[in-house]
């Protein structure tokens, strides 16, 4: 029992060790996880805040050129009224100043027809002066977007026609490109933060990033919105062209696998533990079927050449004349020592079942038993009479496995005491309770009095009970167990086999 209660111990404080181990490891990876999370955390929100700066910067740079755009019409106004004036004014008024304005335009494009459209002068224009007699089609759309200006003088009629300038229609691809940057870098950012952004209405995709989710599905973009608004408030914003926008971010792949590193963490150590134990658990199984093997191998051979003897001396006393009735009880305990040779023969091997009496097995084996059991010790058997109970079996290793609990119960009792044999049976099962009133087993030990090496004896080897279950359990497939147990009152052991021919 030391040894058990040694090895018990042993292995809470190597589980208790494994706990803390696995405590301290899970602690410090949490640690690191929760501070590479928080500088993770911080960059995206660094990220967030250099959004927002740069959508302030777009729109700053819209309301900018906005400004140059009002600019630019005002100067296109005033150019066309000095021209206006310029051709309605007296040629004896000083018209220095309406040419220099008019000479001074140098940006904006400007187009001069008669009243059928026939350039009659262009300035600043980008297409072939010389080629092009006439304005009309898309050329003439190009130069419609601002209303013209018509003069009547000396029934000669001109149109100015002008669009906005060079200047501005470079400035306003420049603004066009910075808001595609915007929305690029939004998209592929180098955080590999999750991206969705969508219109004023929050049901219209205007782009996305680093995520594999089918947007265009209605519900799978509501959802997706949801879980990154529920982690990160959406950024607003307005841009020139598209409108009010909301961007919605969710953290980094990475925060997100580092949320989850010390669950996977905890279940591999668990899984690698609990593989360790299975693989170690079938090792030592495998050690201890060969050392049973090879132990009761040996037992049967060593009996085996003493018994060949004392069969020899045997008819020899009965040639001599020596009363039958001691050569009898000779001869009894020669074939019960045939019979635990024969047991031990066949540990470790896949023993051989027939149909058996379990009722007449159970009988033989007691009624040997109460021979030789010490006067003190009063059997109980309820067994059914007239009835056979038909179920595979051996009966050299049943017969050992009664043999086994009854002189474990005697032990028990300190040679004085009252054992009970119950035998019934019910359409599944076959049960056999073995009771004694000795000093019983405590709860704890229902489990470790069947590990071999187990026992409370002084002088035991602790193989009975370990014998007993393997017999049971692995030879004819039944169930053995602890049914009861009271300290100083006594125990019960129950074995169940099923009941089927």
């Amino acid at each position: 029992m030391d040894i058990y209660a040694r090895k018990k111990r042993w292995k809470w404080i190597l589980f208790l060790s494994a706990l803390v181990i696995v405590a301290i490891s899970l602690w410090y990876t949490n640690t690191l996880v929760k501070k590479i999370a928080k500088d993770e955390r911080n960059k995206v929100r660094l990220w967030a805040e250099a959004i927002q700066r740069k959508a302030n910067l777009v729109n700053y740079t819209d309301n900018f050129f906005e400004k140059i755009r009002k600019e630019e019409r005002k100067k296109v106004e005033i150019w066309a009224e000095a021209y206006k004036k310029l051709m309605s004014d007296d040629v004896e008024k000083d018209i220095t100043f309406y040419f220099s304005i008019v000479s001074e335009n140098t940006n904006i494009p400007v187009v001069i027809t008669d009243e059928n459209f026939k350039i009659r002068f262009s300035r600043n224009v980008d297409f072939n002066a010389d080629s092009v007699k006439v304005l009309e089609g898309d050329l003439l759309k190009e130069y419609s977007q601002f209303e013209p200006i018509k003069h009547s003088e000396y029934n000669i009629t001109n149109i100015l026609f002008y669009k906005e300038s060079k200047v501005y229609t470079e400035l306003r691809s420049v603004l066009k490109d910075l808001t595609n940057s915007f929305f690029s870098e939004i998209v592929n950012n180098s955080l590999s933060v999750p991206v969705i952004i969508v219109d004023s209405t929050q049901q219209h995709v205007v782009a996305s990033g680093n995520t594999n989710e089918n947007l265009n599905n209605p519900s799978v973009l509501e959802h997706a919105m949801l879980a990154m608004a529920f982690e990160n408030t959406p950024i607003e914003v307005k841009l020139p062209g598209s409108g009010k926008n909301f961007i919605y971010y969710e953290n980094s792949f990475l925060l997100t696998q580092l949320k989850y590193y010390p669950y996977i963490q905890f279940i591999i150590i668990g899984l690698f533990l609990l593989i360790s134990y299975f693989l170690f658990s079938i090792s030592r199984k495998s050690e201890q079927n060969q050392v049973w093997l090879g132990m009761s191998k040996e037992t049967a051979h060593q009996l085996g050449t003493p018994l060949s003897s004392l069969i020899a001396w045997v008819e020899m006393l009965k040639l001599n004349g020596i009363e039958a009735s001691m050569t009898d009880e000779i001869q009894k305990d020669i074939e019960r020592l045939e019979t635990i040779t024969m047991r031990f023969s066949k540990i470790g091997s896949e023993p051989e079942l027939s149909k058996e009496d379990i009722v007449e097995v159970c009988r033989k084996g007691i009624a040997y038993l109460i021979t030789r059991s010490p006067k003190k010790v009063k059997y109980t058997i309820n067994i059914p009479d007239n009835k056979k109970i038909i179920i595979p079996l051996n009966p050299h290793l049943f017969d050992w496995v009664i043999e086994n609990l009854c002189r474990n119960a005697i032990d028990a009792m300190g040679g004085e005491g009252e054992i009970s044999i119950d035998l019934f049976e019910d359409d599944k099962f076959v049960y056999i309770d073995i009771s004694d009133t000795g000093k019983g087993i405590a709860k704890s030990y229902f489990k470790t009095v069947f590990h071999p090496g187990y026992t409370s004896k002084k002088r035991g080897w602790g193989l009975g009970l370990s014998l007993s279950k393997r017999i049971i359990n692995e030879y004819h497939s039944g169930k053995i167990f602890v049914k009861t147990s009271v300290i100083n009152k006594g125990t019960t052991f129950r074995i169940m086999l099923k009941n089927k021919v």
